[in-house]
């Protein structure tokens, strides 16, 4: 049995927006091309990105990795006031039904 890969950073953004029906294209196009310039510019590259198959329908997540919660907060800041942030807002809240946003911390394993 190979060895239990471990995360480099301590602190993992677990982030599901449910996206309301038949709206996931429109969604993933609005991200593309509103949310990532931003993201990239203040979150940093992203651990990936899933659509749900099996279980609740209609779900986009998504995976950001962090040192600890200090570096957790400065780069959401800077994501929030991001003056290119509010059009991201506009043009996607009519697609989002929920948000759920989880901390998760890595467990080092032998």
């Amino acid at each position: 049995m190979s060895a239990i890969h471990t995360p480099s950073k301590a602190l993992i953004d677990h982030r599901v927006y449910t996206i309301a029906l038949r709206k996931m294209p429109e969604f993933v196009e609005v991200f593309n091309r509103l949310a990532m310039p931003i993201l990239m510019e203040t979150l940093g590259h992203p651990l990936g990105f899933w659509t749900s198959v099996v279980g609740p329908q209609n779900q986009f997540i998504h995976l950001w990795a962090y040192e600890d919660l200090a570096d957790y907060e400065r780069r959401c800041l800077a994501r929030d006031t991001h003056r290119d942030f509010p059009a991201y807002l506009a043009a996607s809240g009519h697609l989002i039904t929920a948000q759920e946003t989880r901390l998760i911390r890595a467990v080092p394993m032998p």
